[in-house]
């Protein structure tokens, strides 16, 4: 006869088949009698469920937060939302390219700022931000920065892109910093 262990006790294969029958809820912690007439601790064991999975492109959506300027930096949060029915996570940081009104790629320098990445458990519409901050103010030997028009976002270890206006002038060549993905619409 195999005997199944719950916190120090033996429990037959007999007695569990009572609990299922006697109708004991299949997910919760039950405490049971057995047929000794002993009170043995007992979790019922559900179905596992499925782990969530990374976020795939076709399943997020993507918008730029209100931007904050000020003496010529801007930041902005990054907002990716998870549109399926999944759940599902995000880890790290985005990947971005500037384009111009004609569909022509800029310079994008993307600078990872030095914060430790986390994983972040999106929930169906729950989104997560990532930081991003340019300079609008031209450096060294710049006469000029470029206005793009468009932002092509890559998601973490993903090859698809989304695509959402950008009306910005990051000058210091292209610069953009970027903080990696964290919980919520905005900072």
């Amino acid at each position: 006869m195999q005997r199944f262990k719950r916190a120090g006790s033996a429990m037959t294969a007999g007695a569990l088949l009572t609990l299922a029958v006697c109708g004991l809820p299949a997910s919760s912690e039950a405490t049971a009698v057995s047929a000794q007439g002993a009170n043995i601790g007992f979790a019922a064991v559900s179905a596992r469920e499925e782990a969530p999975k990374r976020c795939r492109t076709d399943a997020l959506s993507a918008h730029l937060g209100r931007q904050d300027p000020g003496a010529g930096n801007v930041y902005a949060p990054l907002v990716l939302t998870n549109t399926s029915a999944r759940t599902c996570w995000v880890y790290g940081f985005v990947g971005l390219v500037m384009f111009d009104g004609n569909g022509d790629a800029l310079r994008t320098r993307v600078r990872r700022e030095n914060v430790r990445p986390r994983r972040v458990v999106l929930k169906p519409n729950a989104s997560a931000h990532a930081r991003l901050h340019w300079v609008m103010v031209e450096t060294g030997a710049e006469k000029r920065c470029p206005t793009s028009a468009r932002l092509m976002i890559i998601p973490p270890d993903e090859v698809a892109h989304l695509e959402i206006p950008f009306t910005a002038r990051a000058c210091d060549e292209g610069r953009i910093d970027v903080r990696p993905l964290a919980p919520g619409a905005h900072p």
